[in-house]
């Protein structure tokens, strides 16, 4: 290939160029759900944020793309990131040439744009001399083709609360929009003292990605509400990626009993692998999906730094947002609901 490329950004109106762009994501090993061009449309119609998605035509066939979205606040920063709201990011391209090349022109934009950083949310590690940032891990798992083999294949003490959910009788249900599931996340993520999206993000998603995206809700006996999530289909993979719940879940071993029910219906649908997504080292949320059984991969988050010394630490761990934490949990949800979405879009 030429070592020399122009590099063009995808418009939301070109329904010929989404198109194609997706064709090449859905061939590429290495692309994820977050590069598809549906997040172009999600992310600039819901949050305002300006998109560049970039990428490289050769013979006027795709080679190369890369996500990328502006997001900037005075309270935590101005980086060019890619993607904003996903776990997964960063440059596909099928020869390295095209990657350098769309690489390039993100640094570009970024200092065009006064950003104080790029941020690449890369799975495998690209460039050694750039700044990596080794907080989170990825969970992934192989779906077993039998339903069973799948249950024994969860650690003993974890299966025995999946079975505790079951003798619960608890009942799971596809859901045709994101009320339940919203109910439930929102007042989970206050309990936790952080920001809650608002609901029409979700809501956008589900009518964005259609069938490649499903709400899961698991109930009582009686009917009521205990659990949600919120997942995405790519190629032969479930991503479970919001989740919520009520306070009296855990006693009833709901959230387990949720994951078990979204794998089981998976195996059914012959789907081969149960990506449990990004956790922080050290959290709730890691040594839960641990006793499933799976096994972290380190993400390798990688930055460029234009006016700053060092990677930005925009996360719960970081102390300084701990009165802040505090704070929002003492809040009325009803307030913590409005304000939220006012937050939670600068921080991607």
């Amino acid at each position: 290939m030429s070592s020399s490329f122009t590099v063009k950004r995808l418009q939301a109106q070109d329904a010929e160029a989404m198109r194609r762009w997706d064709e090449f994501v859905f061939a590429q090993p290495n692309a994820s759900f977050f590069h598809r061009a549906g997040w172009l449309r999600v992310i600039s119609q819901v949050w305002g944020h300006a998109c560049f998605f970039l990428y490289v035509e050769q013979e006027a066939r795709i080679v190369g793309i890369l996500p990328l979205a502006q997001v900037k606040s005075r309270l935590f920063g101005h980086a060019l990131v890619g993607l904003p709201f996903a776990v997964y990011g960063g440059v596909v391209a099928e020869d390295e040439s095209v990657a350098k090349a769309l690489e390039a022109e993100a640094g570009n934009i970024a200092r065009q744009l006064g950003a104080e950083h790029l941020e690449l949310r890369q799975v495998h590690a690209r460039n050694a001399d750039w700044p990596r940032q080794d907080l989170y891990v990825t969970f992934r798992k192989e779906i077993l083709a039998e339903e069973e083999a799948n249950m024994l294949a969860i650690p003993r003490k974890q299966r025995a609360m999946v079975r505790k959910g079951i003798k619960n009788e608890l009942q799971s249900h596809i859901d045709a929009d994101a009320g339940r599931f919203f109910a439930l996340y929102a007042d989970n993520v206050h309990r936790h003292g952080t920001p809650a999206m608002p609901r029409r993000w979700f809501e956008a998603l589900l009518k964005e990605f259609g069938q490649d995206a499903e709400v899961l809700t698991v109930t009582d006996a009686n009917g009521r509400p205990l659990s949600s999530v919120l997942s995405f289909y790519f190629r032969d993979e479930v991503l479970p990626y919001y989740a919520g719940d009520d306070e009296s879940a855990r006693d009833l071993a709901a959230n387990d009993f949720k994951y078990w029910e979204l794998m089981r219906r998976a195996c059914a649908r012959g789907l081969k692998v149960f990506d449990y997504g990004r956790s922080k080292q050290g959290t709730g949320s890691y040594s839960f999906k641990k006793n499933w059984g799976f096994e972290p991969t380190p993400l390798n988050y990688e930055y460029q730094l234009y006016k700053r010394d060092a990677i930005p630490q925009n996360n719960p761990n970081n102390a300084k947002y701990q009165l802040l934490i505090k704070t929002w949990r003492r809040m009325p949800i009803s307030w913590a609901n409005w304000l939220g979405p006012f937050i939670v879009r600068s921080l991607g």
